[in-house]
């Protein structure tokens, strides 16, 4: 079953809990899938993509206003199949009125993803696509995007890595992507670049909760490392 018939079902919110499992709840006409239950993938999953519509759809306020090329960026970018748009813009309108704070459902992504922090991060690469969809990084979607990436457990050193990566090709400083120094040596950066490239592998991304129908954030950010890293190449004549 695909990730966007499971967040329809009302077992996703009872195994979930907490405030994502009270959205995925909320939705929930009838029971679609009941082997979510204890730490399974399917649970990590749901969280996952609950999270990120969650966080998305309060992000996309944190200017002031929701616009259509936010909203399309979110359908485009999580391949989002016709027959689930109801659902996933049920959660996300609901997401948006929700008195639950944006801290909540970050808190409780910090719990599940804590083992994964490479899943976390892939979830403030979501939330980034979406921000940019208008072609403008608000300071106030910055605001929050740096909010999240703290709850998450990431420093203001990782938050510059992430920003930096989403800057475009030949914008963003490429030790910066990198988390390297350019003090270091040619061997050292490219051994963290090797280490770079096997934790944030698609296939290793989605073992640890990252649904197939958000592959494409994993693709994005190898191609982005692997872009910083032929610049380094070619900047140093490695």
């Amino acid at each position: 079953m695909s990730i966007w018939g499971k967040i329809g079902g009302a077992a996703a919110g009872f195994a979930i809990g907490g405030p994502l499992g009270a959205l995925a709840g909320a939705i929930a006409g009838h029971m679609l899938d009941r082997q979510v239950d204890g730490e399974s993938p399917a649970k990590r999953q749901v969280a996952f993509t609950i999270g990120v519509i969650a966080l998305g759809a309060k992000m996309a306020k944190a200017d002031g206003v929701v616009t259509r090329d936010e909203v399309e960026a979110f359908k485009q970018v999580f391949r989002v199949p016709q027959n689930e748009l109801k659902n996933v813009a049920r959660l996300f309108d609901l997401a948006k009125k929700d008195v639950a704070g944006f801290e909540s459902y970050a808190a409780q992504l910090a719990t599940m993803f804590a083992d994964s922090p490479q899943t976390l991060e892939s979830v403030i690469d979501g939330l980034f696509h979406i921000a940019k969809a208008d072609g403008v990084l608000h300071p106030n979607e910055l605001e929050f995007l740096q909010s999240v990436t703290g709850i998450f457990g990431f420093n203001e050193a990782a938050f510059a890595r992430i920003r930096a990566r989403h800057m475009g090709p030949d914008k963003g400083d490429p030790y910066e992507i990198l988390g390297v120094d350019r003090s270091q040596s040619n061997a050292e950066i490219k051994s963290v670049y090797r280490n770079l490239v096997i934790e944030n592998h698609p296939d290793k991304m989605m073992a640890q909760g990252l649904p197939e129908e958000f592959i494409k954030i994993a693709t994005e950010k190898i191609a982005r490392i692997n872009e910083a890293y032929d610049r380094i190449e070619q900047e140093r004549g490695m």
